[in-house]
C-alpha cells in the first residue's frame, strides 16, 4: 500500500500549521482545538519544522520555560524527515520505528501535501489485514 492511499482514505485531510513566530502556547492551543499530537510549522508557504507534544515536554516543560513567552522557533524540531506520496506503507513504518517518530509530513514535487501518523499507519494495517482475512475466510468457505 502507498502513503497516497492512506492520505486519500483519511475522513479529513487538513493540514494545520502555526509559523514559527508564533507562541508555543498558540501551538498547543491549535493541537489541542483539532485533537492532534503535531503541528507543521510552516513559513512563508514553506515546510521550516514540526512542533509535537514531544517538543513541548522536552524542550519547554523540562527546560522550565513558559509556553506563554516561548516560541515555536525555539523548540520545533527543524529537521523535519519527510515521505513521499508514492512511498509504501512498509518504508513509512522502518522509518517512524528507526527514528522513534510519530507524524511525517507528505511532500509531492516541493509541495506539502499531508501528513501521516503512526495511528494513520497502524489503521491502515489492520484495515488491510481485514481485507486479507475476509477474502481468505470467503475462499475457504467457497463463498466467493
Amino acid at each position: 500500500m502507498k502513503i497516497r492511499h492512506i492520505l486519500q482514505g483519511k475522513a479529513v485531510n487538513a493540514l494545520y500549521s502555526v509559523s514559527s513566530g508564533e507562541t508555543v502556547l498558540d501551538a498547543l492551543k491549535l493541537m489541542a482545538d483539532k485533537n492532534i499530537g503535531a503541528v507543521l510549522v510552516v513559513d512563508d508557504g514553506k515546510l521550516t519544522g514540526i512542533f509535537s507534544e514531544r517538543d513541548y515536554a522536552r524542550k519547554v516543560i523540562l527546560k522550565d520555560r513558559h509556553s506563554d513567552d516561548t516560541l515555536v522557533a525555539d523548540v520545533m524540531t527543524k529537521h523535519v524527515i519527510t515521505i513521499e506520496p508514492e512511498q509504501l506503507l512498509e518504508e513509512c513504518m522502518v522509518i517512524m520505528s528507526d527514528r522513534h517518530i510519530r507524524h511525517l509530513p507528505v511532500m509531492d514535487k516541493g509541495e506539502l501535501i499531508g501528513i501521516i501518523s503512526i495511528n494513520d499507519v497502524v489503521t491502515a494495517i489492520i484495515r488491510d489485514q481485514k481485507t486479507r482475512i475476509d477474502s481468505l475466510e470467503s475462499y475457504i468457505t467457497g463463498s466467493y
